[in-house]
């Protein structure tokens, strides 16, 4: 069985870092890209199963970056969830009309993310045996 794939974008390197190490564990492959147009061109190379998205970032925000994979017919089913220091009721709902599945605010909680994630893609749940 094949890895769900998850791209994390963030443009803080230690937060792409600290999250792909914890994905790792949980047994998904992670790739990260520090800005959207990195993730733009990952996609077209490695499709990922769920995109890991912050908010703020340099030349084009996570809302814009989340409303333009969802406009692109061959990534709109990619589930996005962000991940933001903006916790505001308002950033939350701006991320939802993006298209996003879910708004996650750091500092985060690993285990309701990851919990998440596995719902959301459903080939990441381990085989029982």
């Amino acid at each position: 069985m094949e890895k769900p794939r998850i791209i994390i974008v963030d443009d803080d390197r230690d937060t792409r870092e600290l999250l792909a190490m914890a994905l790792e564990t949980e047994g998904f492959e992670v790739a990260s890209a520090a800005n959207g147009l990195r993730l733009i061109s990952s996609l077209q190379l490695r499709r990922p199963h769920l995109i890991l998205l912050d908010v703020n970032m340099s030349w084009i925000d996570g809302f814009e970056l989340c409303k333009a994979v969802k406009k692109n017919e061959n990534f709109r089913d990619i589930p996005v969830i962000f991940i933001s220091g903006r916790g505001e009721p308002e950033d939350r709902r701006k991320g939802i009309e993006a298209g996003a599945a879910d708004y996650f605010v750091k500092p985060l909680d690993l285990e309701s993310l990851t919990a998440r994630i596995r719902e959301l893609v459903p080939a990441a749940v381990p085989e029982e045996h």
